[in-house]
Protein backbone atom coordinates (compact mmCIF):
# COMPACT_ATOMS: atom_id res chain seq x y z
CA UNK A 1 0.00 0.00 0.00
CA UNK A 2 0.98 3.02 -0.93
CA UNK A 3 1.48 6.42 1.99
CA UNK A 4 2.56 9.90 1.65
CA UNK A 5 5.53 10.80 -0.30
CA UNK A 6 5.48 7.21 -1.89
CA UNK A 7 5.98 5.37 1.78
CA UNK A 8 4.80 1.45 1.38
CA UNK A 9 2.80 0.55 4.21
CA UNK A 10 2.46 -3.17 5.06
CA UNK A 11 -0.58 -5.33 6.79
CA UNK A 12 0.33 -7.19 9.79
CA UNK A 13 -2.57 -8.79 11.59
CA UNK A 14 -4.80 -5.61 11.16
CA UNK A 15 -1.68 -2.83 11.28
CA UNK A 16 -0.48 -0.73 8.99
CA UNK A 17 3.04 -0.90 9.36
CA UNK A 18 5.37 1.41 6.91
CA UNK A 19 7.91 -0.66 5.34
CA UNK A 20 11.16 1.69 6.77
CA UNK A 21 10.06 0.79 10.57
CA UNK A 22 9.31 -3.37 9.46
CA UNK A 23 13.11 -3.33 8.04
CA UNK A 24 14.44 -1.41 10.43
CA UNK A 25 13.06 -3.86 12.83
CA UNK A 26 14.66 -6.50 11.32
CA UNK A 27 18.05 -4.71 10.99
CA UNK A 28 17.57 -4.17 15.03
CA UNK A 29 16.69 -8.03 15.36
CA UNK A 30 20.08 -9.10 13.44
CA UNK A 31 22.13 -6.62 15.20
CA UNK A 32 21.05 -8.10 18.66
CA UNK A 33 21.23 -11.53 17.41
CA UNK A 34 24.46 -10.86 16.63
CA UNK A 35 25.58 -9.52 19.79
CA UNK A 36 23.95 -12.23 21.63
CA UNK A 37 26.14 -14.43 19.95
CA UNK A 38 28.94 -12.66 20.23
CA UNK A 39 28.47 -12.23 24.22
CA UNK A 40 28.33 -16.20 24.15
CA UNK A 41 31.55 -16.70 22.37
CA UNK A 42 33.30 -14.34 24.29
CA UNK A 43 32.43 -16.02 27.62
CA UNK A 44 34.86 -18.67 26.98
CA UNK A 45 37.47 -15.92 26.07
CA UNK A 46 40.78 -16.88 24.84
CA UNK A 47 44.18 -15.53 25.65
CA UNK A 48 45.38 -15.86 22.20
CA UNK A 49 42.38 -14.80 19.84
CA UNK A 50 41.00 -17.49 17.44
CA UNK A 51 38.14 -17.77 15.06
CA UNK A 52 35.46 -15.35 15.51
CA UNK A 53 36.72 -13.99 18.95
CA UNK A 54 39.50 -12.37 16.47
CA UNK A 55 36.81 -10.85 14.36
CA UNK A 56 35.10 -9.73 17.12
CA UNK A 57 38.68 -8.25 18.76
CA UNK A 58 39.47 -7.02 15.48
CA UNK A 59 36.11 -5.09 15.49
CA UNK A 60 36.60 -3.33 18.60
CA UNK A 61 39.97 -2.64 18.33
CA UNK A 62 39.24 -0.70 15.00
CA UNK A 63 36.54 1.30 16.78
CA UNK A 64 38.87 1.89 20.22
CA UNK A 65 41.53 3.14 17.54
CA UNK A 66 39.04 5.43 15.38
CA UNK A 67 37.80 6.82 18.20
CA UNK A 68 40.61 8.02 20.00
CA UNK A 69 42.52 8.94 16.68
CA UNK A 70 39.48 11.30 16.31
CA UNK A 71 38.52 12.52 19.59
CA UNK A 72 41.75 12.24 21.48
CA UNK A 73 42.20 9.59 24.33
CA UNK A 74 40.41 11.37 26.92
CA UNK A 75 37.11 10.53 24.88
CA UNK A 76 37.83 7.03 24.64
CA UNK A 77 34.29 6.33 26.50
CA UNK A 78 32.77 7.74 23.16
CA UNK A 79 33.62 4.24 21.22
CA UNK A 80 30.44 2.77 22.48
CA UNK A 81 28.37 4.97 20.98
CA UNK A 82 30.71 5.70 17.61
CA UNK A 83 30.47 2.03 17.45
CA UNK A 84 26.51 1.52 17.60
CA UNK A 85 26.37 4.30 15.26
CA UNK A 86 28.18 3.01 12.65
CA UNK A 87 27.23 -0.61 12.53
CA UNK A 88 23.75 0.42 12.81
CA UNK A 89 24.11 2.96 10.10
CA UNK A 90 25.75 0.34 7.83
CA UNK A 91 23.50 -2.09 7.68
CA UNK A 92 20.59 -0.37 7.49
CA UNK A 93 22.47 0.64 4.12
CA UNK A 94 23.35 -3.07 3.20
CA UNK A 95 20.13 -4.64 3.67
CA UNK A 96 19.19 -3.11 0.31
CA UNK A 97 21.06 -6.18 -1.21
CA UNK A 98 18.66 -8.60 -0.14
CA UNK A 99 15.71 -6.63 -2.06
CA UNK A 100 14.98 -4.78 1.21
CA UNK A 101 14.21 -0.84 0.49
CA UNK A 102 17.41 0.65 2.84
CA UNK A 103 16.09 2.68 6.10
CA UNK A 104 18.33 5.26 5.13
CA UNK A 105 16.15 6.02 2.54
CA UNK A 106 13.75 7.45 4.37
CA UNK A 107 14.38 11.06 5.66
CA UNK A 108 13.09 10.02 8.60
CA UNK A 109 15.17 7.79 9.66
CA UNK A 110 18.43 9.76 8.50
CA UNK A 111 17.08 12.82 10.67
CA UNK A 112 16.16 11.12 13.71
CA UNK A 113 19.95 9.84 13.25
CA UNK A 114 20.81 13.45 12.85
CA UNK A 115 18.89 14.39 15.90
CA UNK A 116 20.21 12.11 18.49
CA UNK A 117 23.91 13.07 16.89
CA UNK A 118 22.38 16.63 18.12
CA UNK A 119 21.32 15.55 21.46
CA UNK A 120 24.20 13.50 22.20
CA UNK A 121 26.77 16.82 20.93
CA UNK A 122 24.85 19.31 23.30
CA UNK A 123 24.90 16.58 26.65
CA UNK A 124 28.72 15.84 26.06
CA UNK A 125 28.91 20.02 25.81
CA UNK A 126 27.58 20.33 28.43
CA UNK A 127 29.02 17.90 30.63
CA UNK A 128 32.78 18.84 29.79
CA UNK A 129 32.03 22.73 29.92
CA UNK A 130 28.50 23.04 32.02
CA UNK A 131 25.56 24.04 31.25
CA UNK A 132 26.48 28.13 31.51
CA UNK A 133 29.88 27.48 29.91
CA UNK A 134 28.14 25.70 27.30
CA UNK A 135 25.32 28.59 26.76
CA UNK A 136 27.95 31.69 27.45
CA UNK A 137 30.02 29.43 23.75
CA UNK A 138 27.09 30.72 22.04
CA UNK A 139 27.73 34.22 22.34
CA UNK A 140 31.56 33.85 21.59
CA UNK A 141 33.81 35.63 19.74
CA UNK A 142 30.94 38.57 20.30
CA UNK A 143 27.07 38.60 21.33
CA UNK A 144 26.33 40.05 18.06
CA UNK A 145 26.98 36.21 16.90
CA UNK A 146 24.64 34.49 19.36
CA UNK A 147 22.01 34.05 16.58
CA UNK A 148 24.56 32.82 13.91
CA UNK A 149 25.72 30.25 16.22
CA UNK A 150 22.44 28.84 17.23
CA UNK A 151 21.33 28.43 13.53
CA UNK A 152 24.49 26.73 13.40
CA UNK A 153 23.78 23.96 15.79
CA UNK A 154 20.41 23.89 14.73
CA UNK A 155 21.57 22.68 11.29
CA UNK A 156 23.77 19.90 12.56
CA UNK A 157 21.14 17.52 12.87
CA UNK A 158 19.35 18.70 9.17
CA UNK A 159 23.23 18.54 7.24
CA UNK A 160 23.60 14.71 8.45
CA UNK A 161 20.23 13.42 8.24
CA UNK A 162 19.87 15.15 4.79
CA UNK A 163 23.40 14.11 3.76
CA UNK A 164 22.84 10.75 4.72
CA UNK A 165 19.63 10.41 2.69
CA UNK A 166 20.51 12.12 -0.46
CA UNK A 167 23.05 9.48 -0.99
CA UNK A 168 20.76 6.88 -0.39
CA UNK A 169 17.99 7.76 -2.08
CA UNK A 170 20.02 8.30 -5.00
CA UNK A 171 21.55 5.30 -5.52
CA UNK A 172 17.71 3.55 -4.76
CA UNK A 173 16.78 5.82 -7.55
CA UNK A 174 19.26 5.05 -10.07
CA UNK A 175 19.28 0.78 -9.33
CA UNK A 176 15.50 1.49 -9.77
CA UNK A 177 15.91 3.17 -13.75
CA UNK A 178 18.53 0.83 -14.08
CA UNK A 179 16.52 -2.34 -13.59
CA UNK A 180 13.84 -0.67 -15.86
CA UNK A 181 16.18 0.36 -18.59
CA UNK A 182 17.12 -3.25 -18.33
CA UNK A 183 13.96 -4.72 -18.30
CA UNK A 184 12.91 -2.97 -21.25
CA UNK A 185 16.26 -4.26 -23.18
CA UNK A 186 15.40 -7.65 -22.32
CA UNK A 187 11.92 -7.49 -23.56
CA UNK A 188 13.14 -5.60 -27.21
CA UNK A 189 16.34 -8.63 -27.68
CA UNK A 190 13.10 -11.43 -27.53
CA UNK A 191 14.28 -12.90 -23.79
CA UNK A 192 11.28 -14.54 -22.20
CA UNK A 193 14.07 -13.59 -19.30
CA UNK A 194 15.52 -10.83 -17.87
CA UNK A 195 19.02 -12.00 -18.58
CA UNK A 196 20.51 -8.19 -18.36
CA UNK A 197 18.73 -7.80 -15.17
CA UNK A 198 20.73 -10.56 -13.61
CA UNK A 199 24.16 -9.75 -14.53
CA UNK A 200 24.66 -6.10 -15.03
CA UNK A 201 23.04 -5.04 -11.71
CA UNK A 202 25.33 -6.63 -9.84
CA UNK A 203 28.10 -4.36 -10.46
CA UNK A 204 25.60 -1.45 -9.16
CA UNK A 205 25.11 -3.33 -6.46
CA UNK A 206 28.30 -3.43 -5.20
CA UNK A 207 29.04 0.18 -5.38
CA UNK A 208 25.43 1.89 -3.77
CA UNK A 209 24.69 -1.14 -1.61
CA UNK A 210 28.55 -2.41 -0.52
CA UNK A 211 30.81 0.60 -1.42
CA UNK A 212 28.66 3.75 -1.20
CA UNK A 213 26.91 1.86 1.68
CA UNK A 214 30.35 1.50 3.92
CA UNK A 215 31.55 4.98 2.92
CA UNK A 216 28.34 7.04 3.85
CA UNK A 217 28.28 4.95 7.50
CA UNK A 218 31.76 6.20 7.88
CA UNK A 219 31.22 9.49 6.60
CA UNK A 220 28.26 10.08 9.37
CA UNK A 221 30.12 8.30 12.04
CA UNK A 222 33.36 10.99 11.58
CA UNK A 223 31.06 14.17 11.62
CA UNK A 224 29.45 12.60 14.57
CA UNK A 225 32.78 12.18 16.09
CA UNK A 226 34.15 15.73 15.21
CA UNK A 227 31.08 18.00 15.96
CA UNK A 228 31.02 16.11 19.47
CA UNK A 229 34.61 17.03 19.76
CA UNK A 230 34.38 20.33 18.61
CA UNK A 231 31.28 21.35 21.05
CA UNK A 232 33.21 20.03 24.09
Amino acid sequence: MEGGFGARFIDIAGFQISETILVTWIVMAILITLAILARIVLRKFDIIPKGVQNVIELIVETINNLTTDTMGEDNAEFAPFVGTIFIFILFLNLIGLFGLKPPTSDVNTTLGLGVLTFIVIQVSAMRKKGVMGHIKGYFEPMPLLFPVNVIGDLATPISLGFRLFGNVIGGVIIGFLLYGALGALSSKLGMSIPVCQMIVPIFAHAYFDLFSGFLQSFIFTMLTMIFITNAM
